[in-house]
């Protein structure tokens, strides 16, 4: 499996999790432009008995304050909706498990045996939990399965010999489609608004 299938695999559960959430978040950001249009309109009526001139200078700043308001809110809403659909995919990864677990794992620590010499001494980092599959496959190579990292999955390799260091967890894989991906994301979640 190449990494490009591993980041497609990623691309595709983020999608999947994020047209499941879209309905919700429209839900959210009907209900405030709803409620600031209501409270431009009460506004506007508790003001009909003064001078024509202020109300209509009052009624505009009103409408422009509870706009900027509901753009505020509705934004904010978003950047939660992403935060939840990233938390989503975080959690998916951390639960991978068996086969789908071990082939993701193999794939970047095969891409990332690439950056080392056959004379290095390389050392493979990764999740506690996964320390058995990673001795396993740190053997295949004859590398040496070294402790531990705070992560996801995945593997960091690093050799002092050549100096080199590479982390190819699924945080960093996720890291790069996210930030590569951002916006279509974001366009999936809340096209059509």
């Amino acid at each position: 499996m190449s990494l490009d299938t591993v980041v497609e695999d990623i691309r595709d559960e983020a999608r999947a999790r994020a047209e499941e959430i879209r309905a919700d978040a429209e839900a959210q950001e009907d209900e405030l432009i709803s409620e600031a249009e209501a409270d431009a309109e009460a506004i506007r009526e508790e003001r009909a008995q003064e001078v024509e001139a202020t109300i209509e200078q009052e009624r505009e700043q009103m409408l422009s304050s509870a706009n900027l308001e509901a753009k505020q809110e509705r934004l904010g809403a978003r950047r939660d909706v992403l935060q939840e659909v990233r938390a989503a995919v975080e959690a998916e990864l951390a639960d991978l498990e068996g086969e789908r677990r071990e082939e993701l794992t193999r794939t970047l620590l095969d891409a990332a045996s690439e950056e080392f010499d056959d004379s290095d001494d390389v050392r493979v980092y990764g999740r506690a939990d996964d320390e058995a599959l990673l001795a396993d496959l740190a053997e295949e190579h004859g590398y040496e399965f070294a402790g531990e990292r705070e992560c996801l999955g995945g593997v960091v390799v690093e050799s002092d010999t050549s100096r080199v260091r590479v982390n190819n967890t699924f945080d960093s894989v996720l890291e790069d489609v996210w930030e590569d991906e951002l916006r279509e994301i974001s366009t999936r979640l809340f096209e059509d608004q």
